[in-house]
């Protein structure tokens, strides 16, 4: 089926994040309709590339962090600034906890600053008004490139530079566990629908599937480019890999050759079954629809392609 094509980027999409209900797209600070690609509105305000971005659990608001030391909340209906938090160095990762109520976000080691998590809860404004986390957990070995919350908030899940993944705790900041599955940099973590799962993509050239609570590996997705970004279907047993060669190194080779494709591989077997085309450089994010029905992919070309799955596609999954 032929895709619905957002326009609307002068940069590369850095991320890409469906509401709860999945009627809204965010593609870093514009905000669309998912089912036919109008485009509601934009959050203006950074002066620098946006590397992440995250709506809460009823979509009132919208966190975005970026390259210009700041994060910003924002009304997701309005587009009014709500809260400006100030950081040393670029905002890389962000993310609400489950109510809401909690923000999280990583800033980057550069300029002589180390990497920090800082935690902020909105019920208590004089921390944002005063720039004060009521938590802070410095990373001095290496910089975090993404985090999630895990399950009910008790812990974020923390990708590093050099493939380590860490649990730190969302109540005392302590390291819960630590692992270290990828030999190069992890771009991305998802969870899954339920929160019992999440998928990280790494330069590596690998997406793994680990156990939230545990962080124990489960399985191990291989393609032959970095992978970007991965996420997994709420309804099937499907996995979607976004990737390809380095941006810097596109110019150099044909599209063909690039691998800018959405890769499909089943959860369980780890077998590739499916490609789709489109990109014209590499894809930096991918995201299913909450009902499983679409997926989106955003690239490193600035543009966002929503993808409606054939009716084929659910009675193959049944018939398998």
């Amino acid at each position: 089926q032929k895709p619905i094509l957002l326009q609307g980027h002068e940069r590369s999409i850095t991320q890409i994040k469906y509401n709860r209900e999945g009627d809204l797209i965010f593609t870093i600070v514009n905000v669309w309709y998912s089912v036919n690609g109008e485009r509601l509105g934009t959050y203006n305000g950074h002066t620098g590339a946006v590397w992440c971005v995250d709506a809460d659990w009823d979509t009132r608001h919208v966190l975005t962090g970026s390259a210009d030391n700041s994060c910003r909340l924002w009304d997701c209906e309005t587009g009014k600034q709500l809260a400006l938090v100030k950081t040393s160095s670029a905002v890389r990762t962000c993310g609400f906890d489950f109510g809401g109520n909690i923000i999280m976000f990583s800033t980057d080691k550069q300029m002589g600053y180390q990497c920090f998590v800082s935690f902020f809860d909105l019920r208590d404004p004089s921390q944002i008004e005063n720039n004060e986390p009521y938590m802070k957990i410095p990373c001095s070995d290496s910089k975090i490139t993404s985090a999630v919350w895990g399950p009910l908030g008790e812990f974020i899940i923390a990708g590093h530079e050099s493939g380590e993944l860490n649990q730190f705790s969302a109540k005392s900041g302590e390291q819960l566990s630590n692992i270290k599955e990828h030999t190069k940099q992890i771009n991305d973590i998802q969870t899954s629908r339920d929160m019992t799962m999440f998928i990280t993509a790494s330069k590596d050239n690998t997406a793994k599937l680990f156990d939230c609570t545990t962080l124990e590996h489960l399985k191990t997705f291989r393609t032959e480019r970095p992978v970007n970004s991965a996420a997994l279907s709420p309804i099937f047993d499907h996995v979607v890999l976004g990737g390809g060669q380095e941006a810097m190194d596109v110019t150099t080779t044909s599209t063909r050759i690039g691998k800018f494709e959405a890769r499909f591989f089943h959860l369980a077997f780890e077998e590739e079954f499916g490609r789709v085309k489109g990109h014209f450089g590499p894809i930096n994010s991918v995201a299913f629809h909450p009902d499983g029905k679409s997926y989106s992919s955003g690239g490193e070309d600035g543009y966002v392609r929503i993808h409606y799955f054939d009716p084929q596609y659910f009675e193959f999954e049944f018939e398998a």
